[in-house]
């Protein structure tokens, strides 16, 4: 086959992968109360406290999508807000200790599901080192490609 077909058939895997994960994270996560997004907007928002279209932006998402789920978070209390000294109408949202909390169980059985599952594939953390700088070529290649026709 040719390089062009190759990459198609790569990138409909990679779509079936990411499925499956958010399937399965779907279901770690809803063993802790929660779903696949909040943990995605926690874990954002565990690095540094983000505006919530920043956060949005990290993510990939709708600003609307992700404020909806901010505002759940911030109902219980996993989340708070504080002025942003750069926007007044935007502030800053960051993670509390409960929602550290219930971050670091979601990453805590995510964690060991995963191993397991890797594990029951014989999958080596070299094999999946390796298959990671692939896509990252790949992706550096294809944003090269759009900054140059900018």
């Amino acid at each position: 086959m040719d390089v062009a077909t190759e990459y198609r058939l790569l990138i409909a895997d990679v779509y079936e992968l990411a499925a499956a994960s958010r399937r399965t994270g779907e279901e770690i996560a809803g063993a802790v109360g929660q779903t696949a997004a909040r943990w995605h907007v926690l874990s954002v928002l565990s690095a540094q406290p983000l505006t919530v279209s920043a956060a949005a932006r990290r993510l990939g998402l709708a600003r609307q999508s992700v404020h909806r789920v901010v505002n759940d978070l911030l109902a219980e209390e996993l989340l708070a807000t504080a002025p942003n000294p750069d926007h007044k109408s935007a502030p800053l949202i960051s993670i509390t200790t409960a929602g550290r909390s219930v971050l670091a169980e979601l990453v805590r059985r995510g964690d060991l599901d995963r191993s397991e599952r890797l594990s029951r594939a014989e999958m080596s953390a070299d094999e999946l080192a390796r298959a990671r700088r692939v896509l990252r070529t790949l992706l550096e290649a294809l944003t090269e490609g759009a900054q140059e026709r900018r």
